[in-house]
Formats: structure tokens, sequence, C-alpha cells
């Protein structure tokens, strides 16, 4: 009886393993299309447009990108052992190409951070403005963020004549 336990124990922990290593691996494939479609994106909206907003109340594109990098480096840096960015989110006169090096640095720090995450502690709970989460939820809203502000410059994008990069959210 005992052995037939510590065998059906041995399975479960095995599944559960594969599940969480099948996850990260999904994962690490997902932030990799977003990093390239998103940087896809930063690259094909001509510079003098950075400082374009639909409506006096929205983010300028230039804004909309640092507001997805600094996300980034947040969540990466105080929920998922990465390191932060130190960049000057509220300056306005970065360059094109300053941005664009910026949103591959966070891009890069989240990769790094997810490559290093350990897979025991992918349901660890943290303390989050909105309520506990586990860590994995962080990864996910992480993704979230970027897509739905993604979506926002895409919009912009499409207002100033730009067709966007094709779509890939897998």
């Amino acid at each position: 009886m005992k052995t037939i336990f510590l065998t059906l124990a041995l399975t479960v922990f095995c599944q559960i393993l594969l599940a969480q290593t099948v996850y990260m691996e999904e994962y690490k494939q997902k932030w990799a299309n977003a990093r390239d479609f998103t940087m896809e994106l930063a690259e094909a909206m001509p510079e003098e447009f950075y400082d374009f907003k639909p409506t006096e109340e929205q983010m300028t594109f230039k804004e909309q990108l640092l507001h997805i990098m600094g996300n980034m480096s947040w969540l990466t840096s105080s929920y998922l052992g990465g390191k932060k960015i130190e960049a000057d989110l509220k300056k306005t006169d970065y360059t094109k190409e300053e941005l664009l090096e910026l949103l591959r640095q966070g891009f890069a720090n989240g990769a790094e951070a997810v490559d290093n995450f350990p897979l025991d502690q992918l349901e660890d709970k943290v303390e989050f403005f909105a309520g506990p989460m586990s860590k994995r939820q962080i990864l996910v809203l992480m993704n979230d963020h970027v897509v739905h502000h993604r979506g926002q410059i895409i919009v912009y994008a499409r207002l100033k004549g730009i067709k966007p990069p094709r779509f890939r959210g897998w």
C-alpha cells in the first residue's frame, strides 16, 4: 500500500512539474512574440508622430511606450526577481531610438526573469494593490498589460495611416 501511495504521489508531482514546465515554455514563446510585435509597431511609427495622441485625455504614443516599459520593469523587478530599468518615465524628450532601446531592455529583462524563474514559485502568493495574486497571475498580468496598451497604439498608428505589423498573439 505504501508503494502504491508513493508511486501515485510521484506521478502527480511529475504531472504538475510537467504542466508548469509546459506553461513556462509557452509563456516564453508568447513573450517573444509580444516583444517582436510591439517593437515592430514602435519602429513602424515615424518619430514625428511619437507625440501624437488621439484625444487630450490620452497618453501620447511615446508615453504609451514608456508606460508599457515601466510596467514591465515594475512587475519584473517587484514580483519576478528580475532587474529594474532605471529610466525617467516622466521625461518627455526621449528620441525614438532611445525609447526603442528602453523597450528592448524592458522586454529583455522580462525574458531573463522568466528564463530564471523557479517553477516551484508559480503559485506563491504576493501582495498586490488589487489583492493577493500568485506569481503566475503576475506573469499573465505583465503580458495582458502589454497587449492592452499595444492595442491602443495600433489605433494611434492607424490614425496616422501606418499599417501595423501582422498580428501574432500566440
